[in-house]
């Protein structure tokens, strides 16, 4: 499978020995849905912080975006955990046998296990919130003039998304039903509660409620 690296915008793939064993790794590990988001969501990224004039590490960015699906994989669908956990713990194993610094590895895990918790990426470091950023803007099209027609075609050139929406729902229901659990109190319940024949959320009054306390 082929592995590009390409430039849009003045933004390009970091020319680094990390992200390019990354890149592998994510491309032999997922399928095209995933490898061709997760490159998206850097640009977006990138280019988002570009236009809010963040600093932020390239490669860091990078990292956490081609990694912050990777727990949707099918040998992850029996830990019992938030698929954003397995992502986010992945990245950290890949970045600790490279003795990346403990603070930068933490900043990939925490971009990467909150990447579907709205409102709270976008107040933390730069790499951290623009994962986030990069996510809402290929899935949920949060955004969506931030970024110039042309600079977004060209991306889309490099990754297209062919029936992105419906292929993505598919991926994350298949990535999460194994776990049902792991969806309360986020969004992936919406997943669930949609295309789970069956699939009842949990309720977060019933919890308090229920609970083993007498008041």
């Amino acid at each position: 499978m082929s592995i590009t690296r390409d430039k849009v915008a003045n933004v390009a793939i970091p020319d680094t020995a990390l992200a390019t064993e990354a890149t592998e790794l994510v491309r032999e590990a997922t399928d095209d849905l995933v490898y061709h988001h997760s490159r998206r969501v850097y640009w977006f990224g990138s280019l988002r912080g570009r236009n809010r004039r963040l600093s932020f590490d390239p490669e860091l960015l990078y990292i956490g975006a081609m990694f912050h699906d990777l727990g949707l994989g099918e040998s992850f669908r029996g830990s019992g955990r938030r698929f954003e956990v397995d992502s986010a713990d992945e990245a950290r194993r890949f970045l600790q046998r490279h003795g990346v610094p403990e603070d930068s590895i933490r900043r990939v895990w925490t971009a990467i296990a909150l990447h579907t918790t709205p409102g709270i990426p976008e107040l933390m470091e730069p790499e951290i919130a623009l994962v986030t950023a990069g996510v809402e803007y290929d899935v949920l099209g949060i955004g969506y003039d931030d970024i110039s027609d042309a600079d977004r075609e060209a991306i889309t050139r490099l990754h297209p998304r062919p029936d992105f929406k419906n292929q993505i729902l598919r991926a994350f229901t298949a990535g999460i039903a194994p776990r049902p659990e792991t969806t309360f109190g986020n969004v992936k319940a919406d997943v669930l509660e949609r295309f789970v024949p069956g699939f009842r959320r949990a309720n977060f009054v019933d919890t308090i409620l229920n609970s083993p306390w007498p008041e």
